[in-house]
């Protein structure tokens, strides 16, 4: 199916490997224009060497309001627009219990999974505004939704930003911009790599039983019994950043598997 979005102009936060890599080789299949960014920037453009479409790899630090601008303000001077924003960089932060959390670990989740898209979407609406044409997708979570008590500094994080993407919608469909997220759930990254890792030693088992313990134990909704894979994340985003998405704006498109136990949401 051809997108419909060939020499559109598409930048990718968190771009090094997982979604956000996943996604700039589908765009780039699609004949887009990538502008990608994280801050292992020698990595990311190991990772570009294959990719078959105009690109350029920045490195820029999404804690910092002077450094997404000046990363934007690049793209701009080398594509001169900014169709799509993709904004997939975050951390899970600090695990235990709510109250045993500290303010520093509140704010590490809060300045990377949600302040971080308040400001990239600062320096890249008037761009897509002036153009009357844009895509502005942010990855969250199940979590945001079905939260894991364990979890409340990125669980907290991950609904602010959907409840933050949903309001954007209601205004900037006027100027063209469409604003939706993209939910994940047990992805196979390097981030549930880690996990299932752990798992496996605590347990004295291997990683795939680790796995398979995990999906009975914690993630019962996912009737498939495996992890996800980043390239059905990025097959999602790719239809949601497409002319073929036209009509998806203020959505929470959930690509976890049936992870999610409810109808809504």
């Amino acid at each position: 199916m051809d997108l419909n979005i060939r020499d559109r102009v598409a930048l990718i936060t968190g771009a090094t490997g997982g979604m956000g890599f996943a996604t700039a080789e589908i765009l780039a299949q699609e004949g887009c224009k990538l502008v990608l960014s994280d801050l292992d920037v020698e990595n990311l453009k190991t990772d570009c060497e294959h990719l078959q479409s105009e690109h350029v790899c920045l490195e820029a630090d999404v804690t910092d309001q002077g450094a997404v601008d000046a990363m934007v303000e690049k793209a701009m001077e080398r594509f001169g627009r900014v169709d799509i924003v993709i904004h997939t960089a975050g951390i899970t932060g600090a695990k235990g219990h709510p109250l045993e959390m500290t303010d520093a670990d509140y704010e590490e989740a809060w300045q990377i999974d949600f302040m971080s898209a308040v400001r990239v979407a600062r320096a890249t609406f008037p761009h897509m505004r002036k153009a009357g044409w844009g895509r502005f997708v942010c990855i969250t979570s199940e979590n945001a939704v079905q939260p894991y008590w364990e979890e409340a500094t990125y669980n907290t994080a991950k609904a602010a930003l959907a409840a933050f993407v949903k309001n954007l919608s209601y205004k900037e469909a006027e100027h063209g911009i469409l604003c939706n997220t993209v939910s994940p759930a047990f992805i196979k990254t390097d981030m549930t790599d880690g996990m299932m890792e752990k798992r496996a030693e605590k347990l004295g088992v291997s990683i795939d039983e680790a796995v398979e313990s995990f999906l009975d134990e914690e993630r019962p909704g996912i009737a498939l019994k495996r992890r996800g894979r980043v390239e059905e994340v990025a097959a999602a985003i790719a239809l949601i950043v497409s002319e073929r998405g036209s009509f998806i704006n203020g959505s929470n498109m959930r690509v976890d598997g049936g992870s999610v136990q409810a109808v809504q949401n």
